[in-house]
């Protein structure tokens, strides 16, 4: 039997509406895979990332903590901008402080936290009508500590304090000292309070060495604010047994802990004002600190 043209014509717009309708339902299907494949890696991911935030808000959380303990077990290099003025009439003065605090584990339960301060200076009519440029006395410190707090929540550390005769340019004691130091502190939460303290007497040295007998006394408080941010103050106060006077510098401050591309650091800036001082010492100061941290 022979097909007229107009059976034809009903068998091709048949054929070519099906092609459309398969097209049309295998387009559908592949649309309902994908969205199906993309719903299910959107839902495997998605609960990943909160979770890599949340991890590195810890740990930036435990660096600040772990900053605020003098003891911590936690290698870093404070690197700490001080200016203070006015000495005398116009006198001021910019120090840095290089700063690199090193735990070592000495045995199961203590470890050996060392600190050690190396003053870089430049002042002007400190001493009127001169200026100096150079290092002065570092002071090192060593801290035998309990890995662990006490029951009750107690930090501390004993140990050794140094005074090595580096100073250059009538910038140091010329004099060997030595004496004890000491540091206790609790952390509850997200607070941290306590006082570390050191004595230090001229022990050995040229003949024209100062008489030191100094104490050094230092309560801080400090509290942790989230996503590694801390709020504290401190009195870096120091008493001169000799002369007989006070220097009580209050710091106030706030910090940050961060990264650098895979460097944790963190960044602090402060204001300082003096509660007591010798006649002649500064009123006030600034203080920045850049501390490049090396967590375990």
């Amino acid at each position: 039997m022979r097909m007229t043209a107009t059976h034809k014509a009903s068998k091709s717009g048949l054929v070519h509406a099906c092609h459309r309708s398969w097209r049309r339902t295998a387009s559908y299907a592949w649309r309902k895979v994908c969205k199906s494949r993309l719903w299910i890696c959107t839902s495997l991911l998605v609960p990943c990332l909160p979770v890599t935030a949340d991890a590195q808000e810890h740990d930036a959380d435990a660096l600040a903590k772990a900053l605020s303990n003098p003891v911590a077990a936690l290698v870093s290099v404070p690197i700490q901008y001080n200016y203070d003025e006015t000495f005398g009439e116009e006198g001021y003065r910019n120090l840095v402080n290089i700063q690199p605090v090193v735990p070592v584990s000495i045995s199961e339960h203590w470890n050996m936290i060392s600190r050690t301060i190396l003053p870089v200076i430049y002042q002007q009519d400190v001493i009127p009508g001169s200026d100096q440029a150079g290092i002065g006395d570092i002071t090192q410190s060593l801290f035998f500590s309990p890995k662990e707090p006490t029951p009750s929540g107690l930090i501390w550390g004993v140990g050794p304090a140094l005074l090595l005769p580096t100073g250059t340019d009538n910038l140091g004691a010329d004099t060997w000292g030595a004496g004890p130091t000491a540091v206790v502190l609790v952390q509850k939460d997200a607070w941290t309070y306590g006082a570390l303290a050191n004595h230090i007497v001229d022990v050995a040295g040229s003949d024209r060495r100062a008489d030191i007998s100094s104490t050094f006394l230092q309560p801080f408080l400090t509290k942790g604010l989230g996503h590694g941010r801390t709020l504290g103050a401190n009195i870096e106060s120091t008493y001169d047994w000799k002369g007989g006077q006070w220097t009580v510098p209050l710091n106030l401050f706030y910090s940050k802990v961060s990264k650098i591309g895979s460097q944790m650091v963190s960044y602090q800036g402060g204001v300082r004002t003096y509660l007591d001082k010798p006649e002649g010492g500064p009123e006030w100061g600034v203080r920045f600190t850049f501390s490049l941290l090396f967590p375990k």
